[in-house]
């Protein structure tokens, strides 16, 4: 029983977090910037009584007593998931939040010519921390039972992870959110490349149509940029090539035998991903930005604004990408690519909202083909199956 609880310490703490954004959003002391008054302003608003709490909230560890929750549909047949649709709500916030937080700390930092691989950088070092304490409080989390050549296995995870996400924060850092989000949602085509060309797995004719109007969507995107700037768009695609390569370096991984009992879990098993990463990414920053470390600190003790979107955008980050992984181990195929489609939708407009980023015709018009290409992507071979029988 304890042990059951203790798996939904974490989503109780983004519920947590999740909470106090949203009662901050409803009460009087708390509005947005207006798009137009710039970011600093909007810094200032999310920096204020929106996340003041949350670390108090990690702290006590609140848990969510959601493994009995589950209630009859009326007409008896049916049965609704609660818990399943708290990690899917929870999910879409935190990886909503993540988006904005972490935008305005590389925003107030500077942007892509500030600080951007010690932001990527810091927010795995924040995932960390709260990995070594589940890890450490008492039957919250057992210790992964492996061995060096085990943890030696996982480096290779690590490496595209940690490649994935630097490339990504750096991406956000050089142009607009929504734009570098559309880039992102093209990780279909660079992972069928990758996977045909290095891995021998197959793809469908069906599914290479389908890369069509991915690819399309984001060219059109692209020419309806206001913002665009080529280095988004070359970070983003570089994103989804590290992140086509985690994906099936990570299967590989999997399949080793016994493996998977040893790590002990989804969570262990993301834990030590992001514990690779960061030292991935450690090394990466001290070439690249090691030499102005010290002004980063400056401004972290000058600029409270750089310092707590860090934070919080690090406990959404690793919040929201395990509440994933969850969410994906409960549903089948389509319902993953019907949630993903709808993620990628929520936020690309919404934080475009918030933010005051461009929302051009031309980029939206853009955003629904390559997403829709996606979802088709996503079930086409289900539905060719269906249409031969």
């Amino acid at each position: 029983m304890a042990r059951r609880s203790s798996t939904l310490l974490f989503p109780a703490a983004l519920l947590a977090l999740a909470a106090l954004a949203l009662w901050s959003n409803l009460g009087p002391s708390f509005a947005f910037a207006p798009p137009r008054a710039g970011v600093q302003g909007q810094a200032a608003a999310l920096t204020g009584s929106r996340f003041a709490a949350a670390p108090d909230a990690l702290a006590n560890g609140i848990q969510l007593k959601a493994e009995a929750a589950v209630s009859a549909a009326p007409g008896g047949g049916s049965k609704i998931d609660i818990p399943l649709m708290l990690y899917f709500l929870f999910w879409y916030l935190g990886n909503y939040y993540y988006n904005i937080t972490n935008k305005l700390a590389l925003k107030a930092a500077g942007g892509a010519s500030g600080f951007p691989m010690t932001i990527a950088t810091l927010q795995l070092g924040v995932g960390c921390i709260w990995a070594l304490l589940l890890w450490g409080y008492p039957d919250a989390r057992a210790l992964p039972k492996i061995t060096f050549d085990d943890w030696k296995k996982t480096l290779l995870v690590g490496f595209t992870s940690a490649g994935a996400h630097a490339a990504s924060v750096f991406a956000l850092s050089a142009g607009a959110v929504s734009f570098g989000q559309i880039v992102k949602a093209a990780e279909p085509a660079f992972a069928a490349l990758v996977g045909t060309t290095f891995y021998k797995s197959k793809v469908s004719l069906a599914k290479w149509l389908c890369l069509i109007p991915v690819i399309g969507g984001v060219c059109l995107a692209s020419l309806g940029e206001l913002d665009f700037a080529w280095a988004a768009l070359f970070t983003a695609g570089l994103a989804n090539v590290f992140a086509a390569f985690k994906g099936n370096e990570n299967k590989k991984l999997m399949s080793t035998e016994g493996l998977s009992d040893r790590i002990g879990g989804i969570g262990n098993q993301f834990a030590l991903s992001s514990i690779n990463s960061f030292l991935f990414c450690l090394v990466l920053m001290v070439v690249t930005e090691g030499y102005k470390f010290g002004a980063f600190i400056t401004l972290c003790k000058t600029n409270p604004i750089v310092l707590m979107n860090l934070i919080y955008s690090g406990l959404w980050f690793y919040g929201y990408n395990e509440l994933a992984t969850m969410t994906i181990k409960k549903t089948n195929a389509v319902t993953q690519s019907v949630a993903n489609t709808a993620k990628r939708v929520i936020v690309i407009v919404g934080v475009a909202i918030v933010m005051g980023e461009s929302l051009d015709p031309l980029k939206l018009i853009g955003c629904g083909v390559g997403i829709g290409g996606v979802f088709l992507y996503s079930v086409i071979d289900d539905l060719v199956k269906k249409a031969k029988k």
